[in-house]
Formats: structure tokens, sequence, C-alpha cells
């Protein structure tokens, strides 16, 4: 089949810049939603059409295999339809999509493209309050007519089936239903619904179908209507994951902005965001008021509360914060332990290395074993470019030491509390670099001025 995507619209009510259809909804565009549930039924085709802010939807969807269709002026939706009509296969039907109804599933869709069969189906929806929507206007238990809000009479307002905008057509009779559309209407445009009527004129079957929840056709126009539909998707997320067998202090209190793997027996804290591609292992314990963006965490590891992790491997039985900051392109191994206010960035660190209080480690290399002293920094970085630390096996960094790079601590090393290290460390010896203590007699402490 084909599909087209309507996702030209300019969204006035959002009172934003950015196009509608660009707004994110769980961290993705509400396009990005509608075109994967399209690819999900792997169609012939699949057709966006699109109009404002038209180059900046378009750079968003990197994916190839998708006719882009430009709609200017935009005169309805029948109109943005008829232009896509060329890059159209008239031999199988089209499913028609909007850009700003994200979250109706598979399963409803194929129920919808069973329906049409050998006419039209649409999809509709019974609401207690229907205002705005196109109302279904039936003739006995047939669909005669869809009848948008602005023109319906008062008994067509109190209908509460409503048009959700989808449907599936045959797409060999389309050029010459859209091309007896009019625009004598309050809108003045061009309303694909009135193909429900032409249809019926023309004696093809018009079968309705209903989703199994509403919230399947709710579209965005507001952004409470976005608000809306993301306490939805992060309900039914939460739901999945816990049908999964994870643990959830708070179903309520979780929001997943990407995809969320989850292994065995994982317990997740409340208020914590995952953003990206983020895989936790069995057994992992992700603590309150967590960021996870694109990270892989392995079997066994704890993060405690408030820690900020991001592009990262996390290895086996590791013990993170609280407060601590991973940042891109970190690694590190199994029983590493990073602790309160420790930010670690671009670096490995070996297996049961522990840097466990507010240290900086930048652009290093660690090995195994090694015990990073509180305040310890890696000067990673000389006003102009960056220079990498190496530090091997069975070091003991002393507290307050800084690590003047590019620098080297041999194996089995000790550098002294308050060193400045500024040439390499030789292996299993004692390095302290200090000023000689002295005392000064007589010195007065500053006081405060009356």
């Amino acid at each position: 089949m084909n599909v087209v995507i309507l996702a030209a619209g300019q969204g006035k009510r959002m009172r934003s810049d950015l196009p509608k259809v660009m707004h994110r909804l769980a961290g993705r565009p509400l396009l990005q939603h509608v075109l994967a549930s399209a690819r999900s039924l792997v169609p012939n085709r699949i057709v966006i059409v699109y109009g404002h802010g038209g180059d900046e939807v378009r750079a968003s969807i990197a994916e190839e295999g998708i006719a882009w269709v430009h709609q200017t002026p935009q005169l309805g939706t029948g109109h943005a339809l008829q232009q896509a009509l060329s890059a159209l296969d008239d031999s199988v039907a089209t499913l028609v999509l909007y850009g700003d109804v994200p979250l109706t599933r598979r399963a409803t869709l194929e129920k919808l493209i069973g329906a049409a069969d050998d006419g039209l189906s649409v999809l509709t929806v019974e609401l207690d309050d229907p205002s705005g929507y196109g109302r279904i206007v039936r003739r006995g238990t047939e669909v005669a007519r869809i009848v948008e809000q602005k023109d319906a009479t008062a008994a067509e307002r109190a209908i509460r089936e409503v048009n959700t905008g989808l449907m599936v057509l045959p797409t060999g009779r389309l050029a010459g239903w859209l091309g007896r559309l009019g625009n004598d209407n309050a809108q003045r445009e061009y309303y694909l619904t009135d193909v429900i009527a032409l249809a019926v004129a023309d004696g093809v079957p018009v079968r309705a179908v209903q989703p199994a929840d509403a919230w399947e056709t709710l579209g965005v126009n507001s952004k409470t209507d976005l608000a809306v539909l993301e306490r939805v998707l992060q309900r039914e997320t939460a739901a999945q994951l816990l049908d999964e067998g994870v643990t959830l202090a708070d179903p309520q209190r979780v929001d997943v902005r990407g995809e969320l793997a989850c292994g065995r027996d994982v317990a997740i804290d409340v208020n914590c965001i995952f953003e990206g591609r983020v895989e936790l292992g069995d057994g992992v314990q992700i603590g309150a008021h967590c960021v996870l963006r694109d990270v892989r965490v392995a079997a066994g590891t704890r993060v405690e509360p408030f820690c900020h992790i991001v592009d990262a491997e996390i290895g086996r039985n590791c013990r993170i914060g609280p407060y601590a900051r991973i940042r891109p392109a970190t690694r590190l191994a199994e029983d590493v332990h990073v602790g309160n206010f420790v930010e670690v960035k671009a670096s490995e660190i070996g297996p049961g290395s522990k840097a466990n209080h507010l240290s900086y480690i930048g652009d290093s290399s660690v090995g195994r074993n090694v015990n990073v002293g509180a305040g310890t920094i890696t000067c990673n970085y000389d006003g102009a470019n960056k220079h990498r630390t190496v530090i091997e096996d069975d070091v003991f960094i002393g507290s307050d030491t800084q690590l003047v790079a590019p620098v080297r601590v041999g194996r089995g090393a000790t550098l002294g509390a308050g060193t400045t290290l500024v040439k390499d460390a030789p292996e299993d010896e004692l390095t302290v670099s200090r000023a000689k203590q002295v005392t000064v007699r007589g010195w007065k402490r500053p006081a405060k001025k009356k």
C-alpha cells in the first residue's frame, strides 16, 4: 500500500516558531512517531506532504525511501492529498496519516486497512466532548458523510462519533474524487472528509473502524494537547515496563524519551529520565532523580541518586554516585567506584579502580586497582588543546593532587597528598611535590574594617 503523512500545518495555537510536527513527544518529534508507525506496516511507498517550516521538517528526517511533496499554499487536507497523487501507486490502497496524531497503534492501523477491502475505511471514535471534530453522519448503520463542526447543524453537533482523519482509500479513484471537491465552507478549504460523501454517491462502501483506546486518535494543536499526550505515552510505557518485570517505585514518575531495554530484576526509583537508547542489565538499580542518555549499564551495577550519565558504558557491579557526572566517551570496567561529586569525561577506568570523592578525571586512561584520592583532578586543558593522562595499574593517588597532562604515572606508584605532578612519576616509587612547610611568626590575620 501507499502511506501519505499530511504534515504541512503551521500550528498557530502552539505559539511557537517551530513547525507543529517538530514539537517533541517523549524526546522525538511528532512526525517521527507517525513515521515509525508507517514503517511498521512495511508499505510500498511513504509520502510526506510538508509546508510550513519545510526545510526544517525535511532536515529532521534523515531516513531514505521517503517521497517529499511540498504543499503551497495550504488549502486544506483534500488539497494536500491532491499534491501527493503523482507519487502514489494506483494499483494499491492509500493510508492517510497525520503528522500531529502520533499515538495510533499498529494493530489499529492494520484493522483499518483490513476494513477497507474493496471500498474505503475511516477511523472514528466516540467522545464525551466532540467539540472541534468533524461528526460522522450515518444513514442507518452506514457512514453517509462527515461534516466539520463549523459547518454542522445543531443536531449534527450533538453527534458524539467523530472523524479522526485517518482513512484508507482506493488510490485509483482518488484523482476523480479530489477533483470534484469544493471549498464552499466556513474555512474556504478543500476537505478530504468530503470524499466520504462522494464515495457513497458512487456506490463505494464506507466502513468505520474504532480503536481500542480513544487516546490513539488524539492530535496535537496546542501545548496543552502535547502535555496530555506526553503523560499518556509515559503511562503506557511504564505499564509495559512493569509487564516486563521492571520494578518502578512510582510508575507516574518515570520518563522514557527514547528506548529503554531492561534485563531481569531491574529497579528504577522516582523521577528518572532515560533519553536516546539506554540498556540496563540484570539486577541494575537506578536511584532517584537520575538522567541517563545513550548509556549501557552492565549487570549488578547500582547508580545512586542524582547522577547524570551520557554516552557511556558502565561495567558490571559498579557503584556510581550519588551526584556523579559521567560524560561522553567514558568506559568503566567492572567493579569501578565513581563516588559523590566525581566527574569523568572521555576516559577509561580499569577494573576495581575507585574515585570516591570530589574528583575530575578527563581525557585519561586509568588502569586496574587504582585509588584516586579526594580532590584529585587531571589538568587536561592548557587553554588551547586537550592532553591525555595515563595512570597505570595499582597506583595510589593522595588527596588534592593535580596531574598536569600530558603525564604518566607508572605502575604501583604513589603520589603524596597535595602533589602537583608535571613530570612522569616512576613505577613503585613515592613522588611528592610540595612547598616547604614554614611558620611565619608574628603574622596577624586580616580583620574587617569597621
